[in-house]
């Protein structure tokens, strides 16, 4: 049986005065936890999402669809917009897919528990959670385009990938989850017509947003299965 590791305790000082270890804290509004595992943001995320879907449960029976969505968008999409790049890729985004689902989509719409959403995501024009990350991640990308390298940059070989975005060679868990390797990943799987538009902004978030809606994915794995326009019949 493998020894336990000893615990480290870090000491570490400035202008002789320790530092002392924090298990989270806030920056710009999103709170980065010690092991960047989004936990402690998204339990937060999820109490404020909690709050707002109250309100729309409440007021459902009294008030339009349109109103409705207007307090969606106000009290739900903002928040989830919020920082989605980050956070969007944790294990733990699915309690906030799940809220997004079963506690504003489903009440807005008066639905049952056994019909599916996806129909309505598509219908109230809301991209579900792991859509709007790829949405929003991918502008990301194509605004700071500068800071990616593409694969015609590190070779010559003029192959079918050549204008896509280089993929690191890092293997760290962690980094792989984060916003650069994800990005390329995201981005190299987009359909050709789309990436074809990188260079202008405009309408390269117009069409994306347009396949995204059509499509509704509900994880980055139906993103990545799908391989041609044919297999998305599987989501239509």
């Amino acid at each position: 049986m493998a020894k336990p590791k000893p615990a480290v305790d870090l000491q570490i000082r400035y202008k002789d005065n320790l530092i002392n270890n924090m298990y989270s804290t806030n920056f710009l509004g999103l709170t980065l936890d010690s092991t960047l595992s989004w936990k402690t943001y998204i339990d937060q995320l999820s109490s404020k999402l909690n709050s707002a879907c109250y309100i729309i449960r409440s007021l459902r029976s009294i008030i339009s669809i349109k109103i409705l969505l207007s307090i969606y968008f106000s009290y739900v999409h903002s928040v989830i917009t919020y920082g989605i790049i980050f956070w969007g890729n944790s294990p733990y985004s699915n309690d906030i897919f799940k809220l997004q689902k079963k506690r504003s989509i489903r009440i807005i719409m008066n639905a049952s528990s056994r019909v599916s959403c996806r129909e309505f995501f598509k219908k109230l024009n809301i991209l579900p959670l792991h859509s709007q990350y790829i949405l929003s991640l991918m502008l990301f990308v194509v605004q700071n385009m500068q800071e990616f390298t593409s694969n015609s940059e590190v070779h010559t070989i003029n192959t079918r990938h050549r204008s896509d975005l280089h993929v690191p060679s890092i293997t760290l868990t962690k980094y792989q989850k984060g916003v650069y390797y994800s990005g390329v990943r995201v981005f190299n799987h987009l359909p050709q017509n789309i990436k074809s538009l990188s260079s202008n902004v405009k309408s390269f978030k117009s069409a994306l947003k347009r396949f995204l809606l059509m499509v509704s994915f509900y994880s980055l794995d139906e993103y990545f299965g799908w391989i041609s326009m044919r297999d998305l019949g599987t989501y239509m």
